[in-house]
């Protein structure tokens, strides 16, 4: 793995195709960093699965209720509706563009309803510009974000191993 600049708000996610180093962004989404961080650090998104990956739009996981292999109760059938035990996040939408490798915050209808779920642009995705909270972008790994097996919902899917916060990590 390259130097790290700031390992506290990197996230690592080893994934069914490799590793995806992803560069957080408190500066423009401090709410969503601080969530994801707490997530990661519990583990809840160990062995959670991509469940909606389309070509050339993007890559969704992130469905800690229903998206985690490691559960007894995984039924991979409902991903994609589900969110942690925590509260849903205000938005916290910027002007920082979706694009190739922009790590953004999934939600519903509601412009306040995002909480575990989170996708992976595969290229330019303007038409989300100021809609969704973009809170990082990935600065390694994008080679294996782009071998993610692709559906709606996936057959048998890829899913994340484990996701730490880069400080966590033993040297």
């Amino acid at each position: 793995m390259a130097e790290i600049a700031d390992p506290e708000n990197t996230l690592v996610i080893e994934t069914t195709k490799g590793k995806v180093v992803i560069a957080m962004r408190p500066d423009l989404a401090p709410g969503h960093v601080d969530h994801i961080k707490k997530l990661a650090r519990e583990g809840a998104y160990d062995g959670v699965v991509f469940h909606r990956v389309i070509d050339g739009f993007m890559a969704q996981t992130g469905d800690v209720q229903f998206g985690n292999t490691n559960l007894p109760e995984f039924n991979p059938s409902r991903t994609g509706t589900g969110g942690s035990k925590y509260p849903d996040i205000k938005a916290e939408f910027n002007a920082e563009p979706h694009v190739r490798g922009t790590a953004s915050m999934a939600r519903s209808q509601s412009p306040n309803s995002a909480n575990s779920q989170f996708f992976i642009c595969f290229g330019d995705a303007g038409f989300l510009n100021k809609q969704y909270t973009v809170w990082g972008q990935v600065i390694e790994g994008m080679d294996f974000v782009d071998q993610i097996k692709r559906g709606e919902p996936v057959i048998k899917p890829d899913k994340m191993i484990s996701v730490k916060v880069a400080a966590d990590i033993a040297a």
